[in-house]
């Protein structure tokens, strides 16, 4: 899963031996190269603050950290500073899951529904699942759960508990094996798997089978107890103070948190070097190319090229120097971390962040990586960065024009034109890759004009045609970054009749909000993380990107989207009396238009339904400017967004409860059912 963490009790770092190699000379040069780079990481990627580690046969031979633990405070991070290591938590839950295999509790080849008797879906298909399509992401399920994931001082493990109901109403998304797609809920299950087999909670299990004998002491999920005055502070750009403690529920998939010293020795049973816990032949099993038993991109090496669990088994640049090295990085909201290691020479590198992005952390990690090879005589001399020539344009041959034409990616479609050789298309990676244009310069290449991106058109095995992008992206005094994925997947048009036409295109623009969310969710920071706007493609018949089938559905048409934790969804429409919702992966979203303007009076009450949905209010231009007051019952919470959306007060964070009202904003109060909140309106 993109976002993730989980945690558990408290316990003193205990510190591995040091190698003579970190007294030598040599290795200071990396310390001190690795702080220059953690400086910039810190000021590249925003985050607060860094921790990282790197292990050598055994022997933590570098440990430090940049930036700060606490802002307000100031206090620095230390090697006992506790991280949520989001999507890392991926590497621990299929490591139980080839210890159980080890002790010939499972197989990985047989059905799922051998070891979870009630695990079904609305789709024959799913009896073929197995547990190494859970691993290697290809069980063909649409992605992720993500609705009560993320929790602020709140361990509910109502995501846990709910799955197997949520997926009985659910189909695949292609068949079981055909291809990987990133997918956070085959790690859920993957959990529930182990639970069911070994008679013990996750978190018992893997705290007696991996972190007592590995003696990881700060490796813990959100159901254990520990000193929550060890993690790290986490921060949302519109607010001062630290948030609360993240609580990333969904454990198997991204739940727990670790030290960047714990993560490193835990690499040591991935790496093989840790018998007593994990056979050497289930660690080599993991780190196989699994990827290329499916559809996917040809190229060898990439940051996604997937193994059991691993995101990638041929990480560049390392392929560079003959080196296989190893990744996994991980994602929450607010945490970040990237995990390196390569077998050959038994040396893993782990760096986790409070704010920035794993893909930052990657490039630090892999920079201060070959720092060290190099030091250590693995490699001669460290590789200039890739450069690249101004793209020139030569002719295009004519029959290329038929790659022209209507193309989806998750939530959105778009109409690539090739005109003149040329192609525009939008920014990728959430800007990492610009908008622009791409020219074409032969062999069926189309080129961004420093260079450094590559487009092309794929046709696979599937029949399915594909847009691929092969970027390069520096980070100027970190590193440079290298992918090749899909983009877009060709699509057929979709005509529809008038009466369907005329019911989408009143949904056009709209949004719809949640209802189904905790109060204390981290998705309330700000409204975009708990809405779904649609945008429909009237011409083509579609909506966000999912084929429009009738008045009140839309089944997802893209088989492949382009990244990590990017799942993909259904649309279905449905309506209580007068008022519209739109239900996604189980959960429900109200329209906008049955959303009423608070109350404009001086006193008035919310009381939180018999369903304990959510309630909405719209700010008008009676009730903007005004000094809010709300008495909130003990479970209950509420949060007011300005007109874009952003949280100005989200009273589970500030404690404050009291908001003057923006002009055009919402609120939302949420809480158990029953739950009666005070309101009082005021002028300033």
């Amino acid at each position: 899963m993109k976002r993730m963490v989980s945690v558990v009790m408290t316990a003193m770092l205990i510190t591995l031996p040091v190698t003579s190699a970190f007294a030598e000379t040599n290795l200071v040069t990396v310390k001190e190269r690795a702080q220059v780079l953690a400086s910039k990481l810190l000021s590249v990627s925003g985050a607060s603050g860094v921790q990282y580690a790197i292990m050598d046969k055994g022997s933590i031979v570098l440990s430090d950290n940049a930036g700060v633990k606490d802002k307000a405070s100031k206090a620095p991070i230390t090697k006992d500073t506790m991280f949520g290591i989001g999507s890392i938590s991926k590497m621990h839950v299929s490591a139980a899951t080839m210890i159980l295999a080890d002790a010939n509790k499972i197989d990985i080849d047989k059905p799922l529904t051998t070891y979870i008797k009630d695990f079904k879906m609305a789709d024959e298909r799913y009896k073929k699942i197995t547990p190494r399509m859970l691993m290697n992401h290809a069980s063909g399920l649409y992605g992720s759960h993500f609705p009560n994931s993320t929790l602020l001082d709140d361990n509910d493990t109502k995501l846990h508990d709910e799955l197997l109901i949520k997926l009985q109403s659910e189909h695949l998304n292609a068949n079981p094996g055909e291809f990987s797609v990133y997918c956070n809920d085959g790690f859920g299950l993957l959990e529930i798997m182990i639970e069911r087999v070994s008679g013990m909670s996750y978190t018992e299990f893997l705290a007696k089978y991996v972190s007592t004998p590995l003696n990881l002491s700060s490796t813990k999920t959100p159901l254990d107890q520990f000193d929550r005055e060890r993690l790290a502070k986490t921060y949302f750009p519109t607010m001062d103070q630290a948030l609360p403690i993240e609580n990333v529920n969904a454990i198997g998939a991204g739940g727990l948190y670790s030290t960047a010293e714990d993560v490193t020795k835990f690499a040591e049973i991935l790496m093989g070097n840790r018998t007593d816990v994990l056979s050497k032949q289930s660690a080599e099993a993991m780190q196989s190319p699994e990827y290329k038993k499916g559809v996917w991109v040809s190229e060898k090496t990439n940051t996604f090229n997937y193994g059991l669990g691993w995101d990638t088994v041929s990480l560049p640049p390392f392929d560079d120097y003959g080196i296989t090295a190893l990744f996994k990085g991980g994602d929450t909201e607010r945490y970040h971390g990237s995990l390196v290691t390569i077998p050959k020479y038994n040396i893993s590198i782990a760096v986790l962040s409070s704010g920035g992005a794993s893909l930052f952390n990657l490039t630090f990690a892999s920079s201060v990586l070959l720092e060290y090879l190099k030091d250590q005589g693995h490699i001669k001399e460290i590789l200039p960065e890739k450069t690249f020539k101004p793209s020139l344009k030569v002719n295009m041959p004519s029959e290329l024009l038929s790659y022209a034409g209507l193309y989806g990616t998750r939530d959105s479609t778009i109409n690539i034109e090739i005109k003149n050789g040329e192609i525009d298309l939008p920014e990728q990676l959430g800007g990492v890759i610009p908008s622009q244009k791409y020219v074409y310069t032969g062999d069926g290449q189309f080129k961004s004009k420093d260079g450094s991106a590559t487009v092309s058109f794929d046709k696979q095995t599937n029949g399915k045609t594909y847009v691929k992008l092969n970027a390069y992206t520096n980070y100027p005094g970190l590193g440079q970054f290298m992918m090749v994925i899909y983009l877009y997947q060709k699509l057929d048009s979709n005509p529809l009749d008038h009466t369907t036409k005329k019911v989408w295109e009143n949904r056009n623009g709209k949004s719809y909000y949640a209802v189904d969310e905790k109060i204390t969710s981290a998705y309330y920071l700000a409204t975009p993380m708990i809405s779904k706007k649609i945008s429909v493609d009237m011409d083509q018949g579609y909506a966000n990107g999912t084929k429009i089938v009738n008045e009140n559905q839309a089944v997802n048409a893209v088989q492949i989207p382009i990244i990590a934790g990017a799942n993909v969804f259904d649309l279905n429409f449905y309506k209580e009396g007068h008022t519209e919702y739109l239900k996604i992966d189980g959960f429900s979203y109200i329209d906008e238009d049955a959303i009423q303007p608070i109350y404009e009076g001086n006193d008035s009450f919310c009381i939180i339904p018999s369903n304990g949905q959510a309630r909405w209010y719209k700010i008008d231009e009676k009730s903007a400017n005004r000094v809010m007051n709300v008495k909130t019952p003990v479970n209950g919470g509420f949060a007011v967004y300005d007109k874009n959306g952003m949280s100005v007060n989200l009273s589970k964070v500030t404690n404050n409860h009291s908001v003057v009202l923006p002009e055009g904003g919402m609120i939302v109060f949420g809480g158990k059912a029953g739950d009666v909140f005070k309101i009082e309106l005021k002028n300033k």
